[in-house]
């Protein structure tokens, strides 16, 4: 017979067991050991009493007990006074060892991680954050329960157009921002109202990520680099029309990724002059703009012009990137063809992470939070410096007035050997060429050092392994 079996006993696991067999007992047994076997029941995990389980099953206490001590004596379960009965521990399958039919070649994986574009994961603000949690869980309203509004919670984003225009001199009116799940969602519902736009040439920075871009050419919109230099993307071209048919820009003016310098002035008035002659957008990707050390703060350029830069942040830097939590300030005109692009509920961000940032802003936190770890990383970053100097002081250190990364500078063709005596000493960075556009020049050879990643416990060591490696 076959017949399947519900067990939900408050004193062990819930259960779903298909019997197989001519009695229940023997049923049961199988039943067992499959889920064992398959891993749908994992080692430690205690099983209901034979009485509830009975009960639950319709059965004779006794088959159930039987069952349980006939597979004790196999070694299926452990049964121990006061502890229940419980699966046993069972040793994981043996790898195949090297060489053998079917084996895979082990994957190294780096020692210590100077991967760019992570903040510290070990410092999140745990304590903190569960105190905003809780304040925020007993003051959700009831709605806040169900399907939300697509634009985000009211409470974050009115908090946010706070914060924003304090500490970035963004205007972010509550109704312009639209909360989303991370920078790339923000960028994929951008690409989908610029096409709808009948746009379909991009201007990108010559340096960047490869996953913003394909994420446009997802859109349907074509990318072409701008020159770059020592001031940073030169935004001239836009103005005469070099660029023909671009109907917008994605930029990173406060601290261009990678190479680590802001938007020079000059070139930050001719990217607005240039949206506002052709109704061009300018999408401003802010995505650390809070950790400065050696210069004034460099303010959005989205206060320049409200009406044609759609504006990015992201908590991802300053707190932790598995939060999802990121904002868009968009223009007025393109408020509702974004949340059109969105859906018609929030079904991206959960209601009470977004509640708890509110709060965790509201109270101050998050202020306390990115003045703590700025001084972390302004220490990290004068270590590495200094260090760097000592024992290879051939390699220049550029883009550390700001961000959570520097560039390492290296001799002309030296990338790749450095990038392998990296490796060798167990270290996981990026080549500058990693983060080259298509259309761009090869230009530079450099190592991109992510100097915020490590945990405190791991810096020294990550920092020793840097210096031996490029010191060689």
């Amino acid at each position: 017979m076959t017949d399947s079996w519900a067990s939900s006993s408050a004193f062990g696991a819930d259960l779903h067991l298909e019997l197989h067999g001519p009695g229940l007992r023997q049923g049961l047994m199988d039943a067992l050991r499959e889920a064992v076997r398959t891993g749908r029941l994992a080692p430690g995990t205690r099983l209901p009493s034979s009485r509830s389980f009975a009960a639950d099953l319709g059965i004779a206490r006794n088959t159930v007990a039987d069952a349980y001590a006939e597979l004790v004596a196999e070694g299926w379960l452990t049964a121990r006074q006061g502890s229940g009965t419980r699966v046993a521990q069972r040793s994981a399958p043996r790898e195949p060892a090297a060489g053998t039919v079917g084996a895979r070649p082990p994957r190294g994986r780096p020692t210590y991680s100077l991967m760019p574009g992570s903040p510290d994961l070990a410092s999140f603000p745990r304590t903190e954050w569960l105190k905003a949690a809780r304040r925020a869980l007993s003051a959700a309203p009831h709605e806040a329960f169900g399907y939300g509004d697509p634009r985000g919670r009211v409470e974050l984003r009115t908090v946010l157009a706070d914060y924003l225009a304090r500490a970035r001199g963004v205007y972010a009116a509550p109704e312009r921002i639209v909360i989303c799940s991370g920078f790339v969602h923000g960028l994929m519902l951008t690409g989908k109202v610029l096409r709808q736009r009948r746009v379909r040439d991009v201007a990108v920075e010559s340096y960047g990520l490869d996953v913003h871009w394909n994420l446009l050419a997802d859109a349907g919109l074509r990318t072409s680099a701008l020159p770059f230099d020592e001031l940073g993307t030169d935004t001239a071209p836009l103005g005469r029309g070099e660029l023909r048919g671009v109907g917008a820009v994605l930029m990173t003016p406060a601290h261009q990724f990678p190479i680590g310098v802001p938007l020079h002035p000059d070139r930050r008035a001719a990217a607005v002059d240039w949206a506002r002659t052709t109704g061009g957008v300018i999408l401003e990707d802010d995505y650390d703009g809070e950790f400065r050390y050696d210069r004034q703060p460099v303010g959005a350029l989205q206060g320049l012009e409200p009406e044609h830069v759609v504006y990015l942040g992201t908590a991802s830097k300053s707190l932790a990137p598995g939060l999802r939590l990121a904002w868009m300030v968009l223009p007025q005109a393109m408020v509702g063809e974004v949340l059109e692009a969105k859906g018609g509920v929030d079904w991206v961000s959960s209601a009470l992470d977004q509640l708890t940032l509110a709060e965790f802003i509201a109270s101050g936190a998050y202020d306390r939070h990115v003045r703590r770890m700025r001084l972390r990383y302004r220490r990290r970053r004068d270590e590495l410096v200094q260090q760097l100097a000592e024992h290879a002081p051939g390699i220049r250190v550029s883009g550390i007035a700001a961000g959570l990364h520097a560039v390492l500078e290296l001799p002309p063709g030296t990338e790749q050997s450095a990038l392998r005596a990296a490796a060798w000493q167990g270290l996981g960075v990026e080549p500058v060429s990693r983060f080259r556009h298509e259309d761009a020049p090869a230009d530079r050879d450099a190592l991109v050092v992510g100097y915020a990643t490590p945990p405190d416990s791991a810096w020294d060591g990550a920092l020793e392994a840097l210096c031996r490696a490029l010191g060689e």
